[in-house]
């Protein structure tokens, strides 16, 4: 057994230091809780306190980012400012994700319904926050509040995807979308969808592995999209349990049929 413990002694001095994974996902969920009061109880009475909220919010991250020993590269203040700067942006594009839900679900009530309960708005959140992160060249941090969302909704989505305005995951259980695809605006799935790469090889790592889905396109429920060559085109619907490893064109609508995949090119009306 001594050599056993101190082989985990070893590993335990050899760890990236940083803040707990739940320390991490707890500046998020507080952030989302000031950026969209639908979901927190408290309120602020005067501007300059919700101010001093979100100055707040960049002082914690400048502290998680101060003690995670892997951004010891980063210019960690810079990194904390820049986010900041750009959190108007993001929130506004959280804001086109959350109307996308209310105009593509019957069940939606509200704005204020989809922000506080829909599973899919709190991945997506979370999701854009981590891609700036990512894009800021932050390691490791991005990766665990993405697997955050996972675990609370089910739905997997790697903070390195580039994914336009307008998403509306509805329902979103088992939802999984790649590294490197690449999502347009005005996209609608549902759960079960699965956008990944056709083969899982470490020697394909920095390439385009997974689909590229264009504008407007609809894929329902159980439907597996793969490949970096794949692309679905602009206004498609790909329908449920449909398996698919090639390109469509914009307009197609494609759908599973007794064991059988059919392909009708005709607009859709």
């Amino acid at each position: 057994m001594k050599d056993f413990y101190e082989h985990i002694y070893q590993k335990q001095q050899a760890v990236q230091d940083m803040p707990s994974n739940k320390q991490i996902a707890q500046w998020a969920v507080s952030l989302m809780h000031l950026l969209f009061p639908e979901r927190n109880s408290h309120t602020y009475h005067e501007v300059a306190d919700v101010a001093a909220a979100f100055q707040v919010a960049e002082a914690e991250l400048y502290q998680l980012l101060l003690k995670t020993k892997a951004c010891g590269n980063c210019d960690v203040k810079q990194v904390a400012s820049d986010f900041f700067k750009h959190l108007p942006a993001i929130y506004e594009t959280m804001l086109t994700d959350a109307q996308a839900i209310l105009d593509g679900d019957p069940a939606a009530q509200s704005l204020n319904e989809v922000i506080r309960t829909y599973p899919g708005f709190l991945a997506i959140c979370i999701y854009r926050m981590a891609h700036e992160l990512l894009l800021l060249g932050i390691p490791l941090i991005p990766r665990i509040l993405t697997e955050y969302a996972h675990s609370k909704t089910g739905i997997d989505i790697h903070p390195g995807a580039r994914i336009a305005e307008y998403l509306h995951i509805d329902h979103g259980t088992g939802v999984v979308i790649g590294e490197t695809c690449i999502i347009g605006k005005h996209v609608k799935l549902y759960q079960g969808v699965t956008l990944g790469a056709l083969a899982v090889d470490k020697s394909l790592s920095n390439t385009q592995r997974h689909p590229i889905i264009e504008d407007h396109v609809i894929i329902y429920a159980g439907a597996t999209i793969l490949g970096g060559e794949t692309v679905v085109g602009h206004h498609s619907v790909i329908g449920g349990n449909v398996w698919l490893t090639s390109s469509v064109g914009p307009y197609t609508t494609v759908y599973h049929q007794a064991n059988s995949k059919f392909i009708d090119s005709k607009p859709i009306v």
